[in-house]
């Protein structure tokens, strides 16, 4: 059996590579979980996760925190804000089915928008928090 932060990062790929929506405002299918090299503008990373026990006295769980990035060169702001209001659509509360694993919830947290430190590109952070629990 995958383990669960592997069962939930592919399951929330393929919900963010299914949204019609998201993929309009990327312009294309440019979600990574590996930038490739001279990718176009803007697109949306994997980043980083996090897994915490999450077991009761009679149940296993893991809590998650997912990390999406979103990297634009639009000026201002606005085509970050839009890009994560989308992911947040298409992922918050949604039922996503995961292998090996059963999703309890997937919340999200926070979002920002900060210039990224080469002055020209915009960086955008969305935070999820998920609970899973073996099948």
């Amino acid at each position: 059996m995958p383990s669960a932060t592997w069962s939930l990062q592919k399951a929330v790929f393929a919900a963010l590579t299914a949204d019609a929506p998201l993929l309009a405002l990327l312009g294309a299918a440019r979600i990574y979980d590996d930038v490739p090299q001279s990718s176009d503008f803007p697109y949306l990373t994997l980043g980083q996760s996090v897994a915490r026990d999450w077991s009761t006295a009679s149940e296993d769980g893991c809590e998650h925190t997912i990390t999406l990035n979103v990297w634009s060169q639009a000026k201002g702001r606005n085509e970050v804000h839009e890009i994560m209001a989308a992911a947040r659509t298409a992922l918050h509360g949604q039922p996503l089915t995961l292998d090996g694993h059963r999703l309890i919830n997937l919340r999200h947290e926070t979002s920002e928008a900060r210039r990224a430190s080469d002055g020209e590109t915009y960086h955008g952070i969305a935070r999820f928090r998920a609970v899973t629990e073996p099948q």
